[in-house]
């Protein structure tokens, strides 16, 4: 199963890179969707997959069994994605302002109509 995710992460970084490389601000929106998705799923992969082990303490133990995932990759998925949300709504704001204030999404016009 790693060995799948690891071929899924490194289809979209590469689509993301690939996105981000185009000439279209919407593309670019895109291809950073698609980073940061890969980045979510690195940190889930690399955490260790535990299927049908949830990190909870039983009553009288004092700590969880060996065999029960890590909740910190999971802490730190769910803070990447709240952050990962905020980035993409400014991006989306700022792309559309762009659009608004110059009238094209291209950016080679961008730069030219700027300098």
């Amino acid at each position: 199963m790693e060995t799948v995710l690891a071929f899924v992460i490194g289809a979209l970084f590469a689509a993301g890179m690939y996105s981000m490389l185009r000439r279209s601000l919407v593309k670019l929106i895109i291809g950073l969707i698609f980073l940061s998705t890969a980045g979510n799923l690195l940190i889930f992969v690399a955490g260790g997959l535990t299927p049908a082990s949830p990190p909870l303490v039983q009553a009288k133990e004092e700590v969880a069994a060996a065999s029960a995932a890590d909740p910190l990759p999971q802490a730190m998925i769910l803070t990447a994605i709240v952050i990962g949300f905020g980035v993409l709504a400014f991006t989306l704001v700022l792309i559309k302002r762009t659009f608004k204030t110059v009238g094209t999404d291209d950016i080679d016009d961008l730069m030219e109509r700027h300098y």
